[in-house]
């Protein structure tokens, strides 16, 4: 089965570079896109510096509808999405999140931070389903509805799917792996309003 790595990204110039690298360092992908979901700094021009596929939307559509709009510019059978803003990801993280899906135990693994930093590791304790980090079939991923009106929902929906489907998820650990938090990315203010953006997305998928 062919593999696609889908990143989508809002504002990330200072991160994006090194997700893609750690990307390009796995033999088991056959593509990589960088989704700019609106953003208006520099995210694209420095995916551009990279033998990947960059998609630009011209308006922030949300993280649901970027991970849409990488899904549907690949006709790979395996999707993999990583977040923008990681720190610590590599080649080793990324084959243990494929290979349960590649090898046929599971149609999607969720990828759960430890070993990194207290706050993102114990927010994944808490609530794994939240995670960014996931590897999945296309055809799963194509039958869940309204992804593209989720926002940061997405992850929650792509995942009460696959239980509502008697799909068992794999969790996948990811050592030494956490994300730049959104406070320290856009200053306190700016931060937790995205914060309180991103809760609002969750509870209104919860409801669905």
């Amino acid at each position: 089965m062919r593999t696609a790595a889908i990143v989508p990204a809002y504002n990330e110039e200072q991160t994006i570079g090194q997700v893609v690298e750690a990307l390009l360092g796995c033999q088991l992908l056959d593509e990589i896109i960088v989704v700019s979901d609106g953003s208006d700094d520099r995210t694209a021009e420095v995916a551009r510096r990279y033998p990947v596929r960059v998609v630009e939307l011209v308006e922030n559509v949300g993280k649901g509808g970027a991970m849409k709009a990488g899904a549907d510019a690949t006709t790979c059978e395996v999707l993999l999405f990583v977040d923008a803003d990681l720190v610590g990801l590599n080649r080793e993280h990324i084959e243990a999140l494929l290979e349960p899906v590649l090898s046929g135990r599971t149609e999607m693994s969720i990828g759960v931070f430890s070993e990194g930093r207290l706050t993102t590791d114990l927010a994944q304790k808490i609530a794994p389903s939240l995670s960014g980090q996931r590897a999945m079939r296309k055809d799963l991923f194509d039958r869940v509805p309204k992804l593209e009106h989720s926002g940061y929902g997405v992850e929650i929906a792509l995942t009460q799917f696959a239980e509502r489907n008697g799909i068992d998820v794999v969790r996948v650990p990811l050592p030494t792996v956490s994300q730049v938090m959104k406070e320290e990315k856009r200053g306190l203010v700016k931060g937790l309003c995205a914060r309180m953006k991103m809760y609002w997305d969750i509870v209104r998928s919860l409801r669905i």
